[in-house]
C-alpha cells in the first residue's frame, strides 16, 4: 500500500491512535466512492498497520442546508453502489440515513468511542469543516482528516490566487512533483478485513443501517426520510458506476472539440462530470488517469515554461488541455481560495477594484427588478435568461456559457450587487447538483469580478466588471436548439 504524503493528512485533534481499539473507523462524509480515494487508503493503511479491521461510516443527514429530495437521491444512489463494492471486498459498511433532524446525534461519537482512530475527509467548503471539527471534538481517540479534492495538496499554497493566470503558474511550477503521487485505483485490492466488527446491539437499535429499499430510493421507504420535496430528483443517476460510464464516454466520445464545444449551446460539448465530482462519486485523479492513457501521456511530456499560458504546458491535444484547465486549473482554484481567502463565501471578499466600482453603482437606476421568487419562477422578461433557469429547475444544471450569463443578468436586474449575490447563491445551492461546493462558489463570484480584471467602457449598474447580455451571446451562437429545449414551461 503506498504512503500518502503527509501534505495530504491533518489531525484535527491532539488524542492518541488507541491500540486497544476494535477498529478503524472511516467516516465517509465527501469521498463517497471506494476508488481512487486517498482517505479510503489511509484508512486500510492504518488497518494494516494496527491489525483491526476496517468500518466504514457513511452518513446522510436530512437538515443541512438546501437538503432534498434531488440532492437526497443522488447522494442514496451513490450509497448503494458502496454498499455492493464494500460487501464484495469484505469491509464492514455502516450506511445511516437520517429519517428525522438530529436522529443521527451521538453515532459518530458511540463508534469512535470503540475505535483505534478516525479516519476523514478533508473538504474546505460548506458545511463541512465546521461538522469534521465537531467530530474530532467528540472523538475519544485521534481523527486525521485526508485530502483528495484535487491533483495539488489544498494545503500546499500557503496563500490565495487573485487569477487563473496567477495559480497556473503556480501549477506548472509545483505540480509535476505530485503527477506521480496518485491514488491507488482501488485501495481494496487484495485487502482482507480481519474480522468483522462486532458492533452493540444497542448501536444497531438506535441508529439502524439502512436498508436496502431506502438505498434504492423505493417510493414507500424513500418518503419516510423528511427532506424538502419542492425540488424534485432529476434523470441523471447518481454513483461511482455512473460517474465512471459518463467519464469513458466522455473521454471516448465527446473530448474531441471540447475547447469550442463547451461554451456553444448547439452543441453536448461539456462532460458532464461535475456532479459527480461535487458529491465524490469520481475524483480529479481517476478521471486525468483515463485521459492520460487515452492522450498516450506521461509526465516526461511537460513543457518546461511556467508562463501560465492555457495551452502547451501539458504536451497534449487542444481538447484535452482545454479540459485539463477547467479540470485542474479553475477547480482547483475554487479549493484555494475556499481554504486561503477569508469569507470566500461573503460579498467583502471580492477584489478591492469589484467592490469599489460596485459601490460606486449600486444606486443606478435599473429599468428592471425581479425578486427572488420570479428569478426562482424563471419570470423574466427575458426568454433565453428563463431558458437557463428551467434548465437549472429541471436538470439540476445550466449549461457552461448560459451560467454566466445567467448571473451577469441576476445583477443587472437586482436592487444591489449585495442582492445579486443572495439570489445566485440561494438558486445555485438549492437547485444545481454541483452546488454548495468551490468551484460553483468561484463561478458566482466571477460573476462579481473575482479572478477577473477591470473592463473598459464603464457601464451603469456593472461599472467595470465584465458585461454579457442575450442579445450579444444570440450574435455569438445559435440558440434556437436551447430555446426550443427549455424556452417552455
Amino acid at each position: 500500500m503506498t504512503s500518502i504524503t503527509r501534505l495530504r493528512i491533518r489531525d484535527l485533534n491532539d488524542r492518541p491512535v488507541s491500540g486497544a481499539g476494535e477498529y478503524v473507523l472511516y467516516w465517509m462524509v465527501t469521498a463517497r466512492r471506494t476508488r481512487f480515494n486517498f482517505a479510503l487508503q489511509h484508512a486500510v493503511r492504518r488497518s494494516l498497520e494496527l491489525g483491526r479491521p476496517l468500518l466504514v461510516l457513511e452518513s446522510l443527514r436530512c437538515d443541512y442546508p438546501w437538503a432534498s429530495e434531488r440532492f437526497h437521491r443522488f447522494i442514496l444512489q451513490g450509497m448503494a453502489d458502496n454498499r455492493i463494492r464494500f460487501g464484495r471486498a469484505g469491509v464492514a459498511y455502516y450506511p445511516y440515513v437520517e429519517r428525522k433532524p438530529g436522529e443521527g446525534k451521538g453515532l459518530l461519537a458511540a463508534l469512535a468511542s470503540r475505535a483505534c482512530c478516525v479516519v476523514t475527509d478533508d473538504f474546505p467548503c460548506f458545511m463541512i469543516p465546521a461538522m469534521t471539527a465537531a467530530g474530532a471534538k467528540q472523538a475519544p481517540v485521534r481523527m486525521e482528516a485526508v485530502d483528495g479534492n484535487g491533483l495539488l495538496p489544498i494545503h500546499e499554497a500557503g496563500k490565495p490566487f487573485p487569477t487563473a493566470y496567477a495559480f497556473r503558474r503556480f501549477l506548472q511550477r509545483d505540480l509535476p512533483s505530485h503527477l506521480e503521487e496518485f491514488p491507488e485505483p482501488d485501495p481494496l485490492a487484495g485487502y482482507s478485513s480481519l474480522v468483522e466488527p462486532d458492533l452493540p446491539d444497542r448501536v444497531l437499535a438506535r441508529w439502524p443501517m439502512a436498508g436496502q429499499d431506502l438505498l434504492a430510493c423505493r417510493p414507500e421507504a424513500f418518503r419516510t426520510v423528511d427532506v424538502d420535496r419542492s425540488v424534485p430528483a432529476v434523470g441523471l443517476p447518481g454513483g461511482e458506476r455512473a460517474a465512471g460510464d459518463l467519464m469513458n464516454r466522455f473521454v471516448r466520445e465527446r473530448l474531441e472539440g471540447y475547447d469550442t464545444g463547451r461554451n456553444d449551446t448547439a452543441v453536448h460539448g461539456s462532460s458532464g462530470l461535475s456532479p459527480y465530482l461535487h458529491f465524490g462519486q469520481i475524483s480529479s485523479h481517476q478521471i486525468c488517469t483515463a485521459l492520460f492513457a487515452f492522450e498516450g501521456w506521461s509526465p516526461g511530456d511537460l513543457s518546461d515554461s511556467v508562463a501560465g499560458k492555457r495551452q502547451g504546458w501539458w504536451g497534449m491535444s487542444v481538447a484535452a488541455e482545454a479540459f485539463l484547465d477547467q479540470l485542474v486549473t479553475w477547480r482547483e482554484l475554487g479549493f484555494n481560495n475556499c481554504v486561503y481567502l477569508k469569507g470566500y463565501d461573503r460579498y467583502e471578499s471580492l477584489p478591492g477594484w469589484a467592490l469599489t466600482t460596485l459601490a460606486k453603482h449600486a444606486s443606478d437606476p435599473r429599468g428592471k427588478v425581479y425578486s427572488l421568487e420570479q428569478f426562482e419562477r424563471a419570470a423574466t422578461d427575458d426568454p433565453l435568461w428563463n431558458a437557463a433557469q428551467r434548465q437549472l429547475l429541471h436538470e439540476g444544471r445550466i449549461h457552461n456559457y448560459m451560467r454566466m450569463l445567467w448571473g451577469k443578468k441576476i445583477l443587472h436586474w437586482s436592487e444591489e450587487p449585495r442582492e445579486a449575490l443572495r439570489i445566485m447563491i440561494e438558486l445555485n445551492n438549492r437547485y444545481a447538483l454541483d452546488g454548495r461546493d468551490p468551484n460553483s462558489y468561484s463561478g458566482i463570484f466571477w460573476v462579481l469580478g473575482r479572478h477577473d480584471r477591470a473592463w473598459g467602457p464603464e457601464r451603469p449598474i456593472f461599472g467595470k466588471i465584465r458585461y454579457m447580455t442575450s442579445e450579444n451571446t444570440a450574435r455569438k451562437m445559435d440558440v434556437k436548439p436551447y430555446l426550443a429545449r427549455f424556452g417552455g414551461p
